[in-house]
């Protein structure tokens, strides 16, 4: 099918003037395909990684190593999402995603927080994927969830919601058990 602009339009739920190279704080929730349980599960409050759940772990961490402009700051990988604060340094975050806007292809700002997810998600499909024997096939939503951490509070309350996320996993809104049928794909 021909890609038509007034058809195929994709919006974005980025603040439309936000500058996400710049330094500063993030929250960030990556969701599995499908929201598919794919990493582990909840067990009396803990949560117990897999072994795909250990690779997205794995993979998360790396992502703090190898991008020197980033700092990682509480996360947890969920049964079926990934939670993290993200801290983009004054250098900012360097991701392998292409850098420019041209006339045909859309590509993501150097430096951005989009770039670092991009970077994050495509090293995990493609760890997952081998792991699994199953090349090509999808690991991740298309988007993300992000919020600007704005001040030392919200960074402390949003610690708080990571660290007590899997506490609170009967009542997590990704919680497959959770999902209604009319939100159940939708999409960060």
């Amino acid at each position: 099918m021909k890609y038509n602009p007034e058809k195929h339009h994709r919006r974005s739920i980025r603040l439309s003037e936000y500058d996400y190279s710049q330094a500063g704080a993030y929250f960030v929730t990556v969701c599995a395909w499908h929201r598919e349980c794919l990493f582990g599960k909840v067990v009396d409050g803990e949560m117990q990684l897999n072994d795909i759940g250990g690779v997205v772990a794995r993979e998360w961490t790396r992502s703090g190593e190898i991008r020197q402009e980033i700092e990682l700051d509480e996360w947890i990988v969920m049964p079926n999402h990934i939670h993290g604060i993200v801290i983009i340094t004054d250098v900012g975050a360097h991701g392998r995603a292409p850098l420019q806007r041209d006339d045909t292809v859309l590509h993501r700002k150097p430096r951005s927080l989009s770039s670092f997810i991009a970077g994050f998600k495509s090293a995990t499909t493609k760890r997952v994927n081998q792991t699994r024997g199953t090349p090509g096939v999808r690991l991740w939503q298309r988007n993300y969830y992000e919020h600007v951490i704005r001040n030392e509070e919200s960074l402390n309350e949003i610690r708080q919601y990571i660290s007590g996320n899997p506490k609170c996993w009967a009542e997590d809104e990704d919680n497959p058990k959770n999902i209604s049928a009319k939100s159940e794909f939708a999409v960060y």
